[in-house]
């Protein structure tokens, strides 16, 4: 699918080209204009469903990811006119946007609010991170997309993707997305008590395996601290 990312990546904005037939799903709230004859449809965060008990399952797993996936009850889907069209959409926060494009079975982690917008072949299904997750404060559930399609996702501050082979430590509230065939383990950034309490570091995670981590430049937990001290 065309897009185009302007004014990153400090405030990225995207700007998707829709040919006939294609599709774009992004996250709510997110869209910031589209061309004339372009269709916006609401529907809920959740794959497609049939018959009762469908529309049931439906509305809980759009209602967990709402809660614990920090992603939006509704999805936005736009449909353009028999000519094609443009929409653009951008993020809550200022940061950069990524993309991925997913193979067949390809499959990728993202945390807790990333997730920006996909194409109808994406599936996102909530997944338990552990209890590790929460001490990393990434949350305890993760979002998995899979391909086959095209993915995008935002961070607060510039993403930047490293190739891991082996083992890589990345602080906790700096991880965007990573492969899942990456695992990770949770760590104190230093040794002693002194270390964990003195630094500022607290915890990290330790990845390990081969696969890509995109981690963002800035934390929005130290923003939310650092406004927490001035306000």
């Amino acid at each position: 699918m065309q897009h185009e990312v302007v004014h990153g990546p400090s405030h990225a904005m995207m700007r998707v080209k829709l040919e006939p037939g294609e599709k774009l799903i992004a996250e709510a709230g997110s869209m910031v204009t589209y061309s004339d004859g372009m269709k916006m449809e609401a529907k809920m965060n959740a794959g497609p469903k049939a018959g009762c008990l469908g529309i049931i399952v439906a509305i809980f797993v759009a209602f967990v990811r709402k809660i614990i996936g920090g992603d939006s009850f509704f999805v936005s889907h736009f449909t353009p006119p028999a000519g094609g069209g443009e929409v653009t959409i951008a993020p809550s926060l200022n940061g950069s946007i990524e993309h991925r494009s997913l193979g067949a079975g390809e499959k990728i982690m993202l945390t807790a609010g990333s997730y920006l917008a996909s194409t109808p072949g994406v599936n996102l299904e909530m997944k338990w991170g552990g209890c590790s997750g929460i001490l990393a404060k990434e949350g305890a559930f993760f979002v998995e997309a899979s391909g086959p399609g095209d993915l995008w996702f935002n961070s607060y501050g510039g993403i930047h993707p490293v190739q891991v082979n082996g083992s890589y430590v990345v602080d906790n509230g700096h991880i965007v997305a990573f492969d899942s065939g990456l695992t990770y383990t949770i760590k104190r950034a230093g040794k002693g008590l002194k270390a964990l309490v003195a630094s500022g570091e607290g915890f990290v995670c330790e990845f390990q395996g081969q696969g890509t981590v995109y981690i963002q430049s800035r934390n929005v937990g130290a923003l939310v601290e650092w406004l927490a001290k001035v306000s």
